[in-house]
């Protein structure tokens, strides 16, 4: 018995130790997010920059999403490990469940160290209002209805120039045009350095459907991924917004703001069409948090084909929401809050506070 006591001991002061360390190491990760400048300096423009130099292109190479299938075997690991602990408690193995339980939160704790030092970091740097100079982030109804007027115009233009060639360009179309829309925006200003920008469509496209996702970014493997399924018109931004995310721009507004940026700069028509129409339904939506009256007296300036569009995006979603929907919004929700986006989702829409002070910095 002495001799089994002593090998079961020896895994748990092991386990014991490098949990112990792992916290440790997330404490002082977490110490250092709360130093921008230094963040900015030594991780976004230092250690993240070298990755992104070396690992993007490699992962290019790869024809699939890799962060999809790692995803998947890490939740096929963790349910097979937590099923392993309930069946040993049932049978009353408590020692051999205590390790397994080690095992799992050892796991987790290695998750989220190389989260933050694969890409997390990110999160802590300055804000783009801040790294861009846009510091006038006031605004009133009236100047947000003006921007708002303009935006549905230039919405209305672009969708009267799409040709049916370019509403049938297939997901290779729309991600080269998308990575060429990111490559100008990074050789107009330095802010915006990207190397080897890519975006592939998700495996598990028919599940986040379900899940009202659009596209997501991959923090492991550095891969930006999108629902290939969704309607045409909305592809191009997302995945502008989603190699935002590789530039190293990890909050929603922001990547959003960028994205933006992106497609209304490019060439390519059905792109700066998707950039707009993206604007115009984050400004529409934040103008009727502001005046629903104003809101209503604007939609009749949408042409009827940019109307149509915002309906049948609509339309899509409608049909796959449901309860998974509701699940991993709260989820989603709770991720941002905990990585200094207090707002949760809703910071999605805070790209109007950059676009406005843009505006304003142009009048100035």
């Amino acid at each position: 018995m002495p001799g089994i006591y002593h090998k079961i001991k020896k895994p748990f002061k092991v386990y014991l130790i490098l949990i112990t360390s792992l916290s440790f190491a997330i404490f002082l990760l977490s110490t250092f997010g709360d130093y921008p400048k230094l963040v900015e300096q030594y991780y976004t423009n230092g250690f993240y920059r070298i990755l992104s130099l070396i690992g993007h292109p490699i992962i290019k190479l790869i024809p699939f999403s890799l962060g999809d299938v790692i995803y998947m075997l890490i939740i096929i690991l963790m349910v097979y490990v937590i099923i392993i602990v309930i069946y040993a408690f049932i049978k009353k193995r408590f020692l051999s469940a205590g390790i397994l339980g080690l095992r799992l939160i050892l796991g987790i704790e290695i998750f989220i160290v190389l989260f933050y030092m694969l890409w997390g970091l990110n999160y802590s740097r300055p804000s783009a209002s801040e790294l861009l100079g846009l510091r006038d982030s006031t605004f009133t109804t009236v100047e947000l209805k003006n921007v708002t007027a303009q935006l549905i115009d230039s919405a209305n233009a672009c969708r009267d120039r799409l040709t049916q060639a370019d509403l049938l360009q297939n997901n290779k179309v729309i991600y080269t045009n998308a990575c060429k829309a990111i490559h100008s925006l990074s050789a107009k200003n330095s802010i915006f350095k990207t190397y080897s920008p890519g975006v592939k469509s998700s495996i598990i496209t028919p599940l986040i459907n379900y899940m009202g996702t659009a596209g997501y970014f991959n923090p492991l493997t550095g891969e930006a991924q999108i629902n290939s399924q969704m309607p045409v018109f909305t592809r191009p931004v997302v995945a502008c917004h989603e190699m935002s995310h590789q530039i190293g721009f990890a909050a929603e507004d922001e990547a959003n703001f960028v994205g933006y940026l992106a497609g209304i700069g490019s060439n390519d028509h059905l792109l700066r069409y998707s950039a707009y129409q993206l604007a115009v339904g984050e400004f529409m939506h934040a103008l009727y948090l502001k005046d629903s009256l104003i809101n209503k007296a604007l939609k009749p300036r949408l042409n009827k084909k940019v109307h149509e569009d915002f309906i049948a995006e609509r339309n899509y979603w409608r049909y796959y929401q449901g309860k998974l929907n509701k699940i991993s919004g709260i989820f989603y929700d709770g991720f941002l809050k905990a990585n200094k986006q207090p707002q949760g989702i809703d910071t999605y829409n805070k790209m109007v506070v950059l676009v406005m002070a843009m505006h304003k910095a142009k009048k100035d």
